[in-house]
């Protein structure tokens, strides 16, 4: 296996490191965003504490929240927290909506990475092959018709390389890209919806 991809490196010249590099890179941010995501969840616990306060069990819906995971739960459990403490409806609404921005700025964080690495992959990819056939055809014309085919159909081959890998560095980046996005966008909305509900409840204590 370390025999093939050294082979890899050094028939895909610069290119192929660089790709390399990019591929890295994208599964260090994915490995990262999945274990990021992975703590998104609690979404009925919100439920339950939210219903709870409705319920003007405040204490109970303190508790349900208590060292709860997930964006939703974290910015609910401060508008539990700041309900009991007597903060007017416009501070917690505030306050809420500053939490809720920040913890979805924190979701989409490093996404445009793997956006990117989507994007330049396969372009760097098409110009490794182009490189390798400008080489190619180079060779053919300094041996005057004469190369052997084998040897062109070699370098042809490294030359279809970069553009091989560079797909398969950028499909699994913009696949990730486009879930991650998919999942901050679900916990943006759930943020808002639970907030909203929570300052509905203020509210209507006339907070």
């Amino acid at each position: 296996m370390m025999g093939f991809i050294s082979r890899l490196l050094t028939d895909g010249g610069p290119v192929i490191i660089v790709l390399a590099a990019l591929s890295v890179l994208s599964i260090a941010v994915m490995v990262v965003k999945a274990i990021q995501f992975m703590g998104t969840g609690g979404g009925k616990r919100v439920v339950t504490a939210l219903d709870q306060l409705q319920q003007g069990q405040d204490d109970a819906a303190a508790a349900t929240l208590d060292g709860g995971k997930g964006p939703a739960g974290r910015v609910v459990a401060y508008g539990v927290a700041g309900l009991k403490s007597g903060l007017s409806v416009a501070a917690l609404d505030a306050e809420m909506t500053r939490r809720g921005n920040g913890e979805v700025e924190a979701l989409n964080r490093w996404l445009r990475v793997l956006e990117l690495v989507a994007l330049i992959a396969p372009l760097l990819g098409l110009l490794g092959t182009v490189l390798g056939m400008i080489q190619s055809f180079q060779e053919l014309e300094m041996a005057e018709g004469s190369a052997n085919a084998s040897v062109l159909a070699g370098g042809i081959w490294q030359a279809l390389l970069t553009t091989a890998v560079g797909l398969v560095v950028a499909i699994p980046a913009a696949i990730g890209a486009s879930l991650f996005s998919a999942g901050a966008e679900r916990a943006a909305h759930s943020i808002e919806s639970s907030a909203g509900r929570l300052l509905l409840i203020a509210r209507a204590r006339g907070g």
